[in-house]
């Protein structure tokens, strides 16, 4: 494999590219704008994606993205010989493709093997300390992060390609998410059906795949009141799992009879891309940090954040109009654990009065008021 530490990747040369993004829905949109600036650079070359199955969703109808491969998590529960059928299988496609360019964007253990079976000209991650020596052996290109000053999610991505040679430019940053036609048609049949005019209701979406990223059902309730109380109605989403459907049956019966019959409930109702349609509809979206959150920022909505432990400079609505609600008064947030003491309830964000929600939310109606006389 070619080593080198400083020159730029001669993108003239490159005919495919293959980018890894091994995490959870959010961390995948958040890539979305690696294959943007890629594509700008070099147009000749052919950009595949390395995601889990669950995320593919999320790049999609991607117009720079010219084949998805994916890893199920579900090859291990259905035992050794089918595990070993499915990687073999990945590994044929992905060998088969020939790829001139590896761009590792976690930390994941797989990127080493993935560099060793498909011996790229060229390859790049980020820097690390653990294992370096073997990471080296392998790659030739490594990015850097600032130690001690926080970097979104979104340019720490591009730095990836920063250390190649590319510029990206602010077009080039934004979020990509094509819900695709048969989505928007099954969004705009739904929204007919419930009698619901573009931009004429308010996303919510209370919940989180991480449960102590949640505000307390109470205070969700007692805003969901105040958004039906100043003539909004709202459109609850949520995702199928358990225990998200349990905090939107607690809010939903601790709202006014008034506000109940001004929303409209779509909980574990709505795939991935219908889900982005929907927001894509919405005059706004209420919601905590979670991976529907940077959709509506990549749909282009107005957004309401909620954040406890993760950071919002890290994690934050991404080139939207957006105002993130935090505690001033924990100056251990953003701590990173799961709860207060692994405790799973952050209490930086549980305590976060109704009242400060509830003007940032207004302010923000006020600052983006064009959108609501828009076609979609």
């Amino acid at each position: 494999m070619s080593s080198s530490l400083t020159d730029a990747v001669p993108l003239s040369e490159i005919r495919r590219v293959l980018v890894t993004k091994l995490r959870h829905h959010g961390d995948v949109l958040l890539a979305s704008p690696v294959f943007s600036a890629l594509k700008q650079a070099a147009p000749q070359a052919e950009i595949d994606a390395l995601v889990y199955r669950e995320t593919a969703p999320m790049l999609a109808n991607h117009p720079a993205v010219a084949r998805i491969h994916a890893i199920d998590r579900e090859w291990k529960r259905r035992g050794v010989a089918v595990q070993l059928a499915e990687e073999w299988r990945l590994q044929r496609a992905l060998r088969a493709r020939r790829y001139d360019l590896l761009i590792h964007l976690t930390e994941h253990p797989r990127g080493l093997a993935l560099a060793m079976l498909l011996n790229p000209r060229y390859a790049v991650t980020r820097e690390r300390a653990a294992g370096a020596w073997f990471w080296r052996s392998r790659y030739t290109h490594f990015y850097r992060l600032p130690k001690a000053t926080p970097r979104h999610a979104v340019e720490a991505n591009l730095d990836a390609l920063r250390r190649i040679g590319i510029q990206p430019d602010s077009a080039s940053r934004r979020l990509v998410l094509v819900p695709g036609a048969d989505a928007e048609a099954k969004v705009d049949a739904l929204l007919a059906h419930h009698r619901l005019a573009p931009r004429g209701f308010v996303q919510a979406h209370p919940g989180s795949r991480w449960m102590f990223k949640c505000w307390s059902a109470d205070r969700t309730a007692a805003l969901y009141d105040r958004i039906a109380a100043d003539g909004h109605r709202l459109v609850v989403t949520g995702a199928p799992d358990p225990r998200e459907r349990e905090l939107v049956e607690s809010i939903l019966a601790a709202v006014s009879p008034r506000t109940t019959a001004n929303i409209v409930d779509l909980t574990g109702k709505l795939a991935l891309s219908e889900l982005a349609a929907l927001t894509a509809r919405a005059r706004a979206f209420v919601g905590v940090d979670t991976a529907p959150m940077h959709i509506a920022a990549a749909m282009g909505t107005p957004t309401l954040a909620l954040f406890g432990p993760s950071g919002e400079h890290e994690w934050g609505p991404w080139m939207v109009a957006s105002r993130v609600v935090v505690s001033t008064a924990h100056p251990c947030r953003p701590c990173g654990i799961d709860g207060c003491g692994g405790g799973k309830i952050s209490e930086c964000l549980t305590t976060l009065a109704v009242d400060d929600v509830h003007a940032q939310f207004a302010a923000l109606l006020a600052e983006t008021g064009a959108r609501a006389a828009r076609a979609p």
